[in-house]
């Protein structure tokens, strides 16, 4: 499995993927970040999780999936350095639910108002 690291050293911020410089994938969708970044929810780390899922996992899933893995994963991250490994993302992948539908419907649906 891939190891993916980041290291932020002052202003410098590196995003790896077994020791080789991630690609962007500014090609699928350029958030107009000034680099990568995580810890927060933002243009940053919506590339960093648009970036580490097209190597993972591919395009399509990428662009499908990067905004949940951004929010679940991605934000979440801390500190100045971080490592994930391919199975590690996988895993932490598997444990979210998507839910299909607002929050009220989801409610109003748990209720048994709607079907």
């Amino acid at each position: 499995m891939k190891t993916y690291a980041g290291k932020r050293q002052g202003e410098v911020v590196t995003v790896t993927v077994d020791g080789q410089p991630l690609d962007p994938r500014l090609d699928l969708r350029d958030f107009q970040a000034s680099g990568f970044e995580w810890g927060y929810e933002g243009s940053g780390p919506s590339q960093l999780a648009l970036a580490i899922l097209a190597e993972h996992a591919g395009p399509e899933a990428a662009l499908g999936g990067y905004r949940d893995f951004m929010q679940v994963i991605v934000a979440e991250l801390e500190g100045d350095e971080w490592t994930l490994t391919g199975e590690e993302i996988d895993r932490r992948i598997g444990q979210v639910t998507m839910v299909p539908m607002d929050l009220k419907t989801l409610i109003r649906k748990v209720k048994g108002e709607i079907d």
